[in-house]
């Protein structure tokens, strides 16, 4: 009688193809995103509205920043929503943060980033209290300002 199996190797019955698979979620794309952010001068995140603050609530550190997979070309969209400090050149600042975007999530993640949307939503002025180090302190009486000049 003739047998089918016969001709068969063993290890294709005792070791099945096995299937690799790789899911990634999105809060991992998101810090790793926000890690790299943090690292880019002249440029802040989204925080909370003043309803959230009001309410005490403690609001993510990934508002603004948005990850789109994509299973069949195993790609990455990345949208991030960023505010800049005045006088920063716009151009320059968003090609370093697409650049910069694009190579850490590669190198973290193995995907290929398709696109990273950058968009500037405000303007950051400098905080009171802080100033540039650079700058004279401002003069309290008349001996402190012959001092200063």
């Amino acid at each position: 009688m003739y047998d089918p199996l016969k001709n068969m190797d063993a290890r294709e019955v005792e070791l099945p193809e096995t299937a690799f698979i790789r899911d990634i979620e999105t809060r991992v794309f998101q810090g790793i995103i926000v890690q790299t952010l943090t690292k880019i001068e002249g440029i802040g995140l989204l925080e909370g509205n003043l309803f959230d603050s009001l309410l005490g609530r403690e609001v993510e550190s990934t508002k603004g920043v948005h990850v789109a997979q994509n299973g069949k070309n195993h790609s990455v969209d990345i949208r991030v929503e960023i505010h800049i400090a005045y006088g920063v050149s716009i151009p320059e600042k968003s090609e370093e943060i697409q650049m910069l975007l694009a190579q850490e999530v590669s190198r973290w993640t193995g995907l290929h980033v398709a696109s990273v949307h950058v968009i500037f939503k405000d303007l950051l002025h400098e905080m009171k209290g802080k100033k540039d180090p650079s700058e004279p302190p401002a003069p309290s009486s008349k001996r402190d300002f012959e001092e200063a000049f």
